[in-house]
């Protein structure tokens, strides 16, 4: 890699970091769109899968006392369920029509929430689950599960610190699988070490920026920003689907 490369991934990396360490998400979505435009897919997905875990596992300790274990359990099981359905779609339906579909969806749900749509209590095991399984079929079908798990949590009563430690802990049992599978499809390489070493210092930077940025945010402010954030994310989404072939 040429100097002006590792610049870029390096910029790339710290940016993605610190919306990771804010909000609890959006790294994938925005170092996957930016190292597209240099490196290959096959490179960049298990490179990224590689960083996500490294960044859980450093924001993990931090809030680990914040974690909603129970509705997570059942988040879980509910994954676990939704995957192999997901799989199946993936193998049987075109897939840019369906992530068009989800993108649609997603932002027709921050419109929801931002227009002041709150569930009053913690949804109950049932409805925990069946946010789980479609966050299973999204990733199964188009590697992205997390849009559902996100917006589980900002639509209930949980508080911003639950939702972004909880959102954490989700994250990494979701990528640390789907490493796993990569690594079972022969995806991982001794490139893949060296890339994601190169990226190491500045993803722990971004992420302790993003943290410190988080402690100094209100509670309306936070869910605003995610809000934002998760819409730029779905309209980026829809514009590669429909357009980026």
């Amino acid at each position: 890699m040429s100097i002006y490369t590792l610049i870029f991934l390096g910029c790339a990396i710290l940016v993605a970091g610190i919306i990771r360490g804010y909000s609890g998400f959006g790294f994938s979505m925005v170092a996957v769109m930016s190292l597209s435009l240099v490196f290959p897919p096959v490179e960049v997905v298990p490179l990224i899968l590689a960083l996500e875990i490294v960044a859980s596992i450093s924001l993990l300790p931090r809030v680990w006392r914040q974690v909603d274990w129970r509705s997570l359990l059942w988040l879980s099981m509910g994954v676990i369920l939704g995957t192999p359905a997901g799989v199946y779609l993936l193998a049987n339906v075109p897939a840019r029509p369906m992530r068009a579909a989800i993108a649609i969806t997603v932002m027709t749900l921050v419109i929801l929430l931002w227009r002041g749509f709150a569930l009053k209590t913690m949804p109950g095991r049932n409805q925990t689950l069946a946010t789980g399984v479609a966050s299973g079929l999204l990733n199964g079908a188009a590697t992205i599960g997390g849009p559902p798990v996100i917006l589980f949590y900002l639509s209930t009563p949980a508080g911003v610190a639950v939702s972004r430690a909880s959102i954490i802990a989700f994250f990494l049992g979701l990528d640390f699988l789907t490493f796993l599978i990569c690594l079972s499809q022969g995806l991982v390489h001794a490139k893949t070490g060296v890339m994601a070493g190169a990226c190491l210092m500045p993803l722990l930077i971004g992420i302790s920026l993003g943290s410190h940025f988080f402690k100094r945010s209100n509670e309306e402010s936070f869910r605003r920003k995610v809000l934002i954030l998760l819409m730029i994310l779905s309209i980026a989404a829809l514009i590669r689907a429909l357009w980026v072939p």
